[in-house]
């Protein structure tokens, strides 16, 4: 135990380091200086009136002179009071209300190891109103408009990245989380991670994004929905057992001094007790899944916890109890990847004002998570999911494939 534990913190410290690394390189230069055209690269010309540059940082700043200049929706209109990443005319961003929604965003990752990610992608495009914005550029600059989709999905990800590590601490230390199996989850989400935002920055348009991130969301909550069925319930017996023992444990008031024990590991084969039951699992098997959620999730840049939380509980076969946790550490180990790849590799802008504030709002949410939900009955959660699911699901699948959402807000 007491090397598990020198290693979970050496890892953990790595992570840490890794994200100062990212946050040092990422952060654009906020200089006066005009950016020369000849650093613009292939495709992207600086606007020729010198006079109407808004000398923003980095490729923004290429992509903003470059859009027409005006009052008309998809311009830039320079006497505008400027709102998001200093861009005039952009939404104004209300830091209070994006902390709240930050708070909930922490509490539902870390309660029911999926949908944080989601509500990350609500919050950033309808809450705060960077959707309409990003869209809005799709005729007069198709190039600023996947920028700025790309700096929803990377902002999205900075955020599921902390409350991924917040959740991943308290469950270690509860001992809730299966460290070899969320490690080749996590083996596998790291490729993933790396591929898509090489494969994908810039290249998005937010109506595509918008279809996508819906018709996921919908797929996903079906599977949920399967889950609470009698069949799918049938299914997974076994992983209630570990559920009930530890809920008579909370109701006699007996020490949860038992967790996650007995971990046999090998390449093929791996098996582990909870709270007096046997479960197994083929660590090849979990490092593919791995790889195929982080693919898509990393695509649609909502983290991966909407994926992990069906694959550990219909395919593994885990009870809820150990996959908020186990799912928690796959995510973070794939979104510190997709993060480095998007902010330095691809060099994508992230508002820090913004995002520090989001960032310490999952920080409250995620610490209050884990201590609720124990007490709350894993059916309920699942509902909760599958309800998220559909309204979410539905409203952007028709927004990004249909032109207006079916439901509100319209």
């Amino acid at each position: 135990m007491h090397n598990r534990s020198i290693a979970y913190s050496s890892l953990g410290a790595a992570v840490i380091l890794l994200l100062i690394l990212i946050v040092a390189v990422g952060v654009p230069s906020t200089g006066n200086a005009e950016v020369p055209s000849e650093t613009a690269g292939p495709g992207l010309q600086v606007a020729n009136n010198t006079a109407d540059s808004l000398i923003l940082p980095g490729k923004l700043g290429i992509l903003v002179d470059k859009t027409p200049r005006g009052i008309e929706k998809g311009m830039i209109d320079p006497d505008a009071e400027k709102g998001f990443a200093g861009i005039p005319g952009a939404p104004l961003i209300n830091y209070f209300t994006a902390f709240l929604w930050a708070v909930w965003i922490g509490w539902i990752f870390s309660t029911v190891g999926a949908f944080g990610g989601i509500m990350a992608g609500v919050g950033h495009l309808t809450i705060l109103g960077l959707g309409a914005y990003a869209g809005s550029f799709r005729i007069t600059n198709p190039e600023l408009n996947a920028f700025l989709t790309d700096t929803i999905r990377a902002s999205n990800q900075y955020l599921v990245g902390l409350a991924a590590f917040i959740s991943t601490v308290n469950f270690y230390r509860a001992k809730r989380i299966v460290l070899p199996l969320g490690l080749a989850l996590g083996a596998g989400s790291v490729a993933g991670g790396v591929l898509i935002p090489l494969l994908t920055a810039g290249k998005i348009q937010l109506g595509e994004y918008l279809g996508y991130f819906g018709l996921t969301v919908l797929v996903i909550g079906g599977f949920i929905y399967y889950s609470t069925t009698r069949k799918g319930l049938d299914s997974k017996k076994k992983a209630g057992e570990a559920t009930e023992s530890f809920k008579r444990m909370l109701e006699e008031k007996r020490p949860l001094s038992s967790g996650v024990e007995g971990i046999s590991f090998g390449l093929t084969a791996a098996s582990f007790s909870f709270y007096g039951t046997e479960y197994r699992f083929n660590p090849l098997l979990a490092f593919a899944g791995g790889l195929l959620i982080a693919a898509l999730s990393s695509f649609i840049g909502i983290g991966g916890g909407f994926l992990y939380v069906p694959f550990l509980t219909m395919v593994v076969g885990l009870p809820m109890l150990i996959v908020a946790g186990t799912s928690a550490l796959a995510v973070l180990l794939g979104m510190v990847t997709s993060i480095f790849s998007f902010v330095v590799l691809k060099e994508t802008f992230i508002s820090w004002d913004l995002v520090g504030v989001e960032m310490a709002g999952v920080c409250i949410g995620a610490m209050v998570g884990p201590k609720t939900q124990k007490y709350i009955p894993e059916v309920w959660l699942k509902r909760l999911f599958v309800l998220l699911s559909v309204y979410v699901g539905l409203r952007y699948f028709s927004k990004g494939f249909f032109g207006h959402s079916w439901l509100p807000p319209y």
